[in-house]
């Protein structure tokens, strides 16, 4: 029986110490037509958040917007602000406001991610390239 609770004991102790090294960071994001490359006239507005566990390089979204019609919405990395980059995640295609929704990143996206280097971007029929944009943040 001791033997038994020492081993249980053992296992915990490799679990919670695995549980800890996880850590989930947290993205925010603006977005705006200003933010745009090129830049975009538009009166509409959103909110990114993004949450990632870097142990499983999964990451969970919330994204609100007002003001258009989104035709597709994106996780883009690879570019700091100013710049273009591809697609790294697709939110999918249901994508009234709020899009939530999950996936994973690559090694090289959350060395991006963390470099603020990663952006949503949301595009619709008449700007296609992308009507709002933000780039995401700690």
């Amino acid at each position: 029986m001791r033997k038994s609770l020492v081993l249980v004991a053992g296992l915990l102790t490799v679990g919670m110490w695995a549980s800890a090294q996880a850590a989930v960071v947290s993205y925010k994001a603006t977005l705006t037509g200003a933010s745009e490359v090129p830049p975009v006239t538009t009166s509409a507005t959103g909110t990114a958040a993004v949450n990632v566990d870097t142990a499983t390089k999964k990451l969970s979204w919330t994204v609100t917007y007002s003001g258009l019609t989104a035709a597709a919405a994106h996780i883009h990395c690879g570019a700091a602000a100013g710049a273009n980059a591809g697609v790294a995640v697709n939110f999918g295609t249901s994508l009234a406001s709020p899009i939530q929704g999950s996936g994973e990143m690559t090694d090289a996206q959350l060395a991006d991610l963390a470099a603020g280097k990663c952006y949503v971007n949301i595009h619709t029929a008449n700007n296609k390239g992308g009507e709002i944009r933000g780039q995401l943040a700690k």
